[in-house]
C-alpha cells in the first residue's frame, strides 16, 4: 500500500494535480500579469514577467484589449514552450478582439517562478507587426497607420491617402460601414509577406492587400490593409490613391462579400470605386485586356476566380482585374451607379455561389448571365478595340 501511495504522488505531483497542469497554470498566471502590464503601460510590471522587448515594440499601439489563453505547455526541467492564443483589440477600430496563435519560450528561476524568454508567431501563423520591430503610429481623420522601419513623414502620407479614400468609398457605397481603416506598413515586401503568412513571391508587384482577401475568417472583427512598401514606392500619385481606395472598398463591402461573390465582382467593384472620378479611360486602365482584344482574343466569359491568383501569370492577373473593372463600369454606365451597388449587395445576400449572380442579374439588372456576358464582350470590343 505504501509503495502504491508513493507512486501515485510521483505521478500526480503536489496538490493532487499532474505536474504539466501545474506548469500550465503557472504559465497562464505569468501571461495574465504580462497582459495586464501591456494594458496598464507598466514597463516595470512587464519586465518582471521576463523579456521586455515586446513592451518597447508595442507601447505606441492603442490597445483596448490584450490577453493570452494558454492551450498547451511542453516542459523540460526548468524550460518550457507554451502554445497560446493571443487576443487583442485596437481601441476605436476593432469591434471584437482578433485572435492569433503564438508560441512562447519560458524559463524557471531559482525562486521557482516562470518568466518569458521569447514570444513568436506559432508555426504557420502570420507574424504581427510588432514582431518586426518597434511600431510607430500615425492617426488620420479616418485612419490609423501602424508602421515599422518607416519615417513619420511616410506614414503620414499613407494616412492622407486613406483619409481621402474613406469619403470616396462612402460616396459610392454608402455609409453603412465603419468609415475608418487600419493600415499596416512593414519595412519591406518580406515584412508584408510575413504578416500575411505567405511567401514573398506571392505579393511581388502587389502594392497592398486587405486581410480578408488572404483567407481570413468571414466574420473577422476588423480588416487590415497591408501595404507592400516596395511596390507602392514605384506608383505615381494617382496610382497610390487608386490602390488605397480599392483596398478601402474591400473594408467597406466586407459584410456583403462572401462565398456567393465572384472575384470579378469584388475586385472589379473595388477597382471601379478606386478609379471613379479619376478620368482614366479604358485604354489607360486596361492595357493588357486591350492588347488581347486588338489581337482578336476577346475573352469568352467573365474572369474566373482562378484568374486572380497572385502567384500565377502576371498578364493573366492583370486581364482578370481589368475584365472585372470593365464589367462593373458597364453596369454603372448602362444601368446606373445605384444599380451597381444594389447588384453587389444582392449577390452577397444569396449566401452561396450557385445562382447568386444569375438571380441578382434577373432581379436587379433585368437580364440573364448569358446576355450580360455577350454584352460585356461587345463592350470590350467597343471600348478597347
Amino acid at each position: 500500500m505504501g509503495l502504491a501511495v508513493l507512486l501515485l504522488v510521483l505521478l500526480v505531483g503536489c496538490g493532487g494535480r499532474p505536474a504539466t497542469d501545474s506548469a500550465r497554470a503557472d504559465v497562464q498566471r505569468v501571461l495574465d500579469r504580462r497582459a495586464a502590464a501591456v494594458l496598464a503601460h507598466d514597463r516595470s510590471a512587464y519586465a518582471a514577467t521576463g523579456d521586455s522587448t515586446g513592451y518597447t515594440r508595442l507601447r505606441a499601439v492603442p490597445l483596448a484589449a490584450w490577453s493570452y489563453r494558454v492551450t498547451a505547455v511542453d516542459r523540460e526541467g526548468d524550460t518550457a514552450t507554451a502554445a497560446a492564443e493571443l487576443s487583442f483589440r485596437i481601441a476605436g477600430y476593432d469591434k471584437a478582439p482578433a485572435t492569433v496563435a503564438r508560441t512562447l519560450s519560458l524559463s524557471r528561476g531559482a525562486d521557482g517562478q516562470w518568466s518569458v524568454t521569447s514570444e513568436r508567431p506559432a508555426k504557420k501563423a502570420g507574424a504581427q507587426l510588432w514582431d518586426q520591430g518597434t511600431v510607430a503610429v500615425v492617426r488620420g481623420a479616418h485612419s490609423l497607420v501602424l508602421g515599422v522601419g518607416q519615417s513619420g513623414t511616410r506614414l503620414r502620407t499613407f494616412a492622407n491617402l486613406a483619409d481621402r479614400a474613406v469619403p470616396a468609398v462612402s460616396q459610392a457605397w454608402g455609409t453603412d460601414w465603419a468609415r475608418h481603416v487600419v493600415l499596416l506598413v512593414p519595412k519591406s515586401l518580406d515584412g508584408m509577406a510575413a504578416l500575411l503568412g505567405s511567401p514573398a513571391s506571392s505579393y511581388r508587384g502587389i502594392a497592398a492587400v486587405t486581410t480578408a482577401e488572404t483567407g481570413g475568417a468571414a466574420k473577422a472583427p476588423a480588416d487590415r490593409v497591408v501595404v507592400n512598401p516596395d511596390a507602392y514606392a514605384v506608383l505615381g500619385p494617382v496610382g497610390q490613391q487608386v490602390v488605397l481606395t480599392h483596398e478601402t472598398t474591400h473594408v467597406a463591402t466586407r459584410a456583403h462579400t462572401n462565398a456567393a461573390t465572384p472575384l470579378w465582382l469584388s475586385e472589379g467593384y473595388a477597382d471601379w470605386v478606386g478609379y471613379r472620378g479619376t478620368g482614366r479611360t479604358p485604354s489607360q486602365v486596361a492595357p493588357e485586356l486591350q492588347n488581347a482584344v486588338r489581337q482578336g482574343q476577346v475573352p469568352e466569359g467573365l474572369p474566373a476566380d482562378g484568374d486572380f491568383g497572385f502567384s500565377g501569370d502576371a498578364n493573366r492577373l492583370a486581364r482578370a482585374y481589368e475584365g472585372g473593372w470593365m464589367a462593373c463600369r458597364m453596369i454603372a454606365e448602362q444601368w446606373g451607379e445605384e444599380r451597381l451597388e444594389a447588384f453587389y449587395r444582392a449577390v452577397g445576400e444569396h449566401g452561396k455561389r450557385d445562382g447568386a449572380v444569375e438571380g441578382a442579374m434577373r432581379s436587379v439588372l433585368g437580364t440573364t448571365l448569358q446576355d450580360f456576358t455577350a454584352g460585356w464582350r461587345q463592350y470590350l470590343h467597343d471600348q478597347l478595340g
